[in-house]
């Protein structure tokens, strides 16, 4: 054996110890987290199961499904899959939002003072009642929605239980007071950061994830030691009062206020009193751009600050390779699996959604071969009660928006765009009288068309060429829109990761996956847009710090040795002297001038 052999032999040696070591160490350690106990456990509680969530359940089929009924005020909740009723609920009245306002602001300061590990506790029980009863919270959210029930698995549970292990494990640590530089004069002095509860926060959310858009604001708000006012959508004003009552037992059991939390369900006339409420310190509004603008005109009568989140018109762009080669077959399937659950996932009512698919030319033309067929073989149904469960795409909350949905394709079609599947609103066989709008394709859509930039809120796919990347990246930033984006393409060479890169760089809009779609959600990034998308942003270190009074404070760092003092030259009332004496202390503190005058004597000098 040579030497160059004893050399090869000796680092397979090296390698072969350093992962032997890595292996050992890494198993070490999930051992070590799987047996240790847990110094702050979760608390066991229990909440009834409402009847409807039990399989055998079978309402009155409507007529004429309505959350209004005549002559009454009640909202009549109702299975947007089947159109059977679940029940009436009392919309709360302005004397009601008082009075719940007044019970969350006696309960809150309590709260306030408890430790961050008495708020993860609760988050704890919380997170390990929702593993558990996963399927009856999927079941609600499903009967209030009309989704499916994979698509409320990945939409309400996981997501939710996302928040809620990414609070407890990181939400102190971003919540932490934070040091701040201080400079040369004020050198005796240190300088924090603090981040205090507001008191009573508030939320108004949508109806597309009734569960996760529930309690998102919900976590955030009691582990920042608030309480939270939460108005939830008619539309799912059913399932609303089940998921409050999780987490209103979930305090009490570990012996604090369920007053923390009000949820409540209301006709917009009373909205109106909440957004507009003095005893409210924050508000964050998720739901559409017109009654968005209602919500700022309200709060700003109390000057409530706002983080509003109105959806967008997210865009999949998906990039040639730069060298002009064919992309794999298998990538392009990833791809087009991909686009599938970003624009079809609960019915397309996904406020980043894929609304969206532009794609340059060879993408293009693969795309349209792969999503053609799959798009036509998609089921509907309710999938609660399919018999052999091959629901793909559910019901949509409402059948108000399919004649604006049928017109939109009409128009495009009249101007150019190729209707390849769908297009047109559909009655169910064994539920005729559900709301469900057929899976959709609809090929070469230019940006000039109202469907390009209007947005869809459906199980729609938009199809768009683009000639080049920078026609791409135009045809992205031509809506309104800036919430989302993700992009797609080849990454084994430098310049296609550049192509990457420079579309992330420059699509204005405040997030974006790369190679994926909403991945930053999953990662509890923070979560917002731009222009018509809205402003502020919720989740992440940045949601939890939205919910607090960002307070500074300075405080003397020897307090024993030194503190401030007035020079007596400086001191009321003012002498001749003050304005040099004040001129001689600005140039001290700032390096600059000392270098202005270093330069002007070496100049003097000649040197």
């Amino acid at each position: 054996m040579d030497l160059s052999d004893l050399w090869r032999a000796s680092q397979l040696y090296s390698q072969t110890t350093v992962i032997t070591a890595f292996t050992f160490l890494l198993g070490a350690w999930l051992v070590y987290r799987l047996l240790r106990s847990d110094s702050e456990p979760a608390v066991s509680f229990t909440v009834p199961t409402p009847e409807q969530c039990k399989p055998a359940w079978q309402g009155k089929i409507l007529d004429n499904p309505s959350i209004k009924v005549s002559g009454s005020t009640a909202i009549q909740c109702y299975t947007p899959a089947t159109a059977r009723l679940l029940g009436l609920v009392n919309p709360v009245t302005p004397d009601g939002i008082d009075r719940a306002i007044s019970k969350a602001s006696k309960a809150q300061p309590a709260w306030a003072r408890t430790t961050f590990a008495q708020r993860r506790v609760v988050l704890k029980s919380l997170l390990t009642f929702i593993l558990d009863k996963q399927e009856d919270i999927v079941r609600a959210a499903c009967l209030d929605s009309g989704k499916t029930r994979v698509d409320a698995l990945f939409g309400e549970v996981l997501v939710t239980a996302e928040k809620l292990k990414w609070t407890i494990d990181h939400g102190e640590k971003a919540l932490r007071t934070d040091g701040r530089p201080t400079n040369l004069l004020m050198f005796y002095k240190k300088n924090e950061v603090r981040y205090e509860p507001l008191g009573v926060v508030a939320a108004c959310v949508s109806w597309n994830y009734p569960f996760h858009n529930l309690l998102g604001p919900i976590i955030s708000a009691l582990f920042t030691g608030n309480a939270i006012i939460v108005k939830n959508s008619e539309q799912t004003a059913w399932s609303s009062a089940y998921f409050a009552s999780i987490v209103r037992s979930c305090l009490s059991t570990c012996g604090h206020s369920p007053d923390l939390v009000q949820v409540m369900s209301c006709w917009p006339a009373s909205a109106a009193h909440l957004t507009s409420h003095p005893g409210i310190s924050q508000l964050t509004f998720i739901g559409s751009r017109p009654v968005a603008h209602e919500v700022a005109k309200s709060a700003a009568k109390s000057l409530t600050p706002l983080c509003v989140e109105l959806g967008g018109k997210d865009a999949a762009i998906v990039l040639d390779d730069p060298r002009g080669k064919v992309v794999s077959g298998n990538e392009m399937n990833r791809v087009a699996s991909i686009i599938m659950r970003g624009v079809f996932q609960s019915a397309g009512q996904n406020c980043v959604g894929i609304e969206r698919v532009i794609a340059m030319p060879q993408a293009y033309s693969r795309l349209l071969e792969l999503l053609q067929p799959r798009i036509a073989s998609l089921r509907q149904g309710d999938d609660l009660t399919s018999e052999d469960g091959t629901v793909d795409v559910g019901a949509m909350v409402s059948g108000a928006s399919f004649s604006r949905l049928e017109s939109l394709i009409d128009d495009a079609v009249a101007q150019g765009a190729r209707l390849l599947v769908g297009g047109h609103t559909y009655r169910h066989p064994q539920h005729a009288q559900g709301h469900y709008f057929t899976p959709t394709l609809l090929a070469d859509v230019t940006p000039d068309m109202r469907i390009a930039h209007e947005e869809l809120f459906a199980p729609i796919c938009v199809l768009m060429r683009a000639s080049s990347i920078d026609s791409a990246l135009a045809i992205t930033n031509s809506t309104p829109y800036g919430l989302g984006c993700s992009v797609f393409g080849p990454s084994s060479t430098s310049a296609a990761r550049a192509n990457l890169q420079y579309i992330a760089n420059n699509v204005r809009t405040g997030m974006v996956a790369i190679n994926d779609f909403a991945a930053y959600y999953a990662v509890q990034l923070p979560f917002g847009g731009v222009n018509g998308s809205g402003y502020g942003r919720f989740a992440g270190e940045e949601g939890l710090k939205s919910l607090c009074n960002v307070k500074s404070v300075c405080v003397d760092r020897w307090p024993w040795l030194i503190k401030t003092t007035i020079p007596g030259r400086l001191d009321y009332p003012m002498q001749a002297v003050s304005w040099p004496t004040g001129r001689g202390i600005v140039e001290i503190g700032y390096a600059d001038s000392w270098r202005r005058r270093l330069t002007g004597v070496k100049r003097i000098a000649g040197l």
